[in-house]
């Protein structure tokens, strides 16, 4: 255990696996977020579905319970090298040119991440799956939730602004991962890297279709 919080690669394996657990939560929900796209009738169902079916109120808290290690650990580790180092951020990596400015402000964009995720999930989850966790009555109507939220072109602005934050947290996590699996050969640098990019730039087009939709009046 001493292993883990002392040295190098044990840090660097921590933040990997807890961040994937993040990386998997932001595919599920990217997707069913892009179903608004496709009429009430859909999103709705896929939220009930969602709010009811037992393998996703068991992968949910599984899936938390990750990304909750990845915030605690991350503020451990910058919170250590501060006291070390002064202002520099924890290295989850070895920088690059492309992953540089990511790699040095990986906090800075976390806590932004971090900061709207949870008014997002007061907006929408407190009020539906948290609901049934607690038996509490969930809102039945998760379209409308949204189209009022999204109604209003600050809140979409802010929502973007926070996609982009993760687009630059994604892309360089990702690609940390990816190192720390072992696969940072120079055969392979450009092709990881470019799997790194596509997958965040996938996630944050997907996220970001929602606010534009509602902002567009195509609803």
């Amino acid at each position: 255990m001493g292993y883990i919080f002392s040295s190098s690669i044990g840090k660097k394996l921590v933040m990997s696996i807890s961040g994937t657990f993040l990386m998997v939560f932001l595919i599920v929900h990217a997707g069913a977020n892009f179903l608004i796209l496709f009429g009430a009738e859909n999103y709705n169902e896929v939220c009930r579905f969602m709010d009811t079916n037992i393998l996703i109120q068991i992968m949910v808290p599984v899936l938390a319970l990750g990304f909750m290690v990845h915030i605690v650990y991350a503020v451990y580790l910058t919170y250590n090298n501060w006291k070390a180092r002064g202002t520099q951020a924890y290295a989850v990596a070895t920088k690059t040119k492309a992953s540089e400015w990511e790699a040095k402000n990986m906090f800075i964009l976390g806590v932004i991440v971090i900061g709207f995720l949870a008014l997002h999930l007061c907006h929408f989850w407190a009020k539906m799956q948290l609901q049934h966790f607690i038996g509490g009555h969930a809102a039945e109507d998760a379209y409308a939730l949204a189209s009022e939220l999204f109604s209003n072109p600050l809140y979409c602005i802010i929502y973007i602004v926070w996609i982009v934050a993760l687009w630059f947290h994604l892309r360089h996590g990702f690609w940390s991962v990816l190192q720390t699996a072992g696969l940072n050969n120079i055969k392979w640098l450009r092709r990881l890297k470019g799997i790194s990019l596509i997958y965040a730039t996938i996630i944050a087009l997907t996220f970001i279709t929602v606010p534009v939709f509602f902002l567009l009046g195509l609803n």
